[in-house]
């Protein structure tokens, strides 16, 4: 066992934490390279500035496109354990609870979804529905459920079909009209277009989008997942773990490069688009789970070094504030971005961007640190955690 100055419960705390809010962090980063869904490419930049944007805006989607957010979802899940768990100990069905928890959330999603329509909380709130007839299960049935969802197979499904059928021609995405009419209010609105807008198209077109790439299957596997991890008791510090997260780390990596291979290429190796786009949809699910792995094992292992964890470690307020930080960045970043606020979107690309992100971050990290001097939980944890109770 590795010697830290932490205790074995506090650091399986410590670590879960850091890794959200090394989640959180990646994720602000990717919503402002995007200007918070108000995609726009400035034209009057120099030739090495675009260059450079490009570079950003690759190597970011590159590292955590997909990934952050499976990264959430996987703390979803080991959460949703640790507070079963909690409860099973005292004698109490948590299931209820937990159920009622989930509409509230639905609430913090909707009130995120008037800043930003590219809300999660939402498809959290519904699809983490899914644990509660799991939560009694074997391991084994668990593991085995949540990888037939991680398989996609209503995508395969359509394969099969489109196979069988050679004349088929799949529809165009659903979600690609209602993004196209998302332009005229995102253009031209005022703060009230802008909330009715992402409540009604935004919200339409976030869940058509999700459904359409995976997301309603990924998700719940990785609930699953982050669950069994729990059951484990995988992010507790011993040399078994160590070990385990070391063989992941080298077999995420290796299966990665094929699969990232697959994603990219695939609709040169399948010339039939109808196929290829459901194809790309499947590996591209599974390149970013892979790299996922490698990511989250990659800092449970860095975590263990005395030379790195002092700086990890930081993160830990940001992680326990996740449900705060990542509404309010949602806030703050709609109103640098959006016409009704600064409207930095026409002059502002990726590389701007991900300074202004880092600002966010690092204002929202010193926020954090400060707020959990005198407080157990961030204001909206604490408001949630009372309401659930209630």
């Amino acid at each position: 066992m590795t010697n830290n100055t932490f205790s074995l419960k506090n650091q399986r705390i410590e670590v879960v934490d850091a890794l959200r809010g090394f989640a959180i962090m990646s994720i602000m980063l990717l919503h402002n390279v995007e200007h918070f869904e108000y995609y726009y490419l400035p034209t009057t930049f120099p030739d090495w500035l675009v260059a450079t944007d490009k570079i950003v805006w690759d190597s970011l989607f590159f590292l955590f496109g997909g990934k952050s957010y499976a990264i959430f979802a996987l703390l979803f899940g080991f959460s949703f354990y640790i507070q079963n768990d909690n409860q099973v100990k005292k004698g109490i069905d948590f299931r209820g609870r937990f159920f009622w928890r989930m509409m509230l959330l639905l609430i913090f999603g909707m009130i995120n979804t008037a800043f930003y329509q590219g809300d999660i909380l939402t498809l959290y709130a519904f699809l983490g529905l899914l644990l509660i007839p799991v939560v009694n299960w074997s391991n084994k049935a668990v593991f085995i459920t949540a990888v037939i969802l991680m398989i996609q197979p209503l995508e395969w499904a359509r394969c099969i079909y489109y196979v069988l059928n050679p004349d088929y021609v799949s529809p165009p995405n659903l979600s690609n009209a209602y993004y196209e009419s998302i332009g005229y209010f995102m253009k031209n609105g005022s703060f009230t277009d802008y909330v009715i807008g992402n409540l009604t198209l935004g919200k339409i077109a976030s869940l058509l989008w999700s459904w359409e790439n995976g997301r309603f299957f990924q998700a719940p596997a990785l609930f699953m997942f982050g669950m069994l991890l729990g059951r484990k008791k995988m992010f507790t510090t011993t040399d078994e773990n160590i070990q385990f997260w070391t063989k992941v780390f080298r077999f995420a990596l290796i299966l990665f490069v094929p699969l990232y291979f697959l994603k990219t290429y695939i609709t040169d190796i399948v010339t039939r688009v109808t196929i290829s786009n459901k194809l790309s949809v499947i590996f591209s699910s599974w390149s970013n789970f892979a790299f996922m792995c490698v990511i989250v094992s990659g800092f449970l292992l860095l975590y263990q070094k005395e030379s790195v964890v002092t700086t990890l470690v930081k993160l830990v307020p940001f992680g326990k504030m996740s449900l705060t930080n990542y509404i309010m960045q949602s806030m703050i970043g709609a109103f640098i971005y959006y016409r009704y606020g600064l409207g930095l979107f026409e002059y502002t690309g990726a590389t701007f961007c991900l300074f202004i992100g880092f600002l966010l971050f690092f204002i929202q990290l010193t926020f954090c640190t400060w707020w959990l001097k005198t407080h157990k939980q961030g204001p909206l944890e604490y408001i949630w955690h009372k309401a659930t109770w209630i």
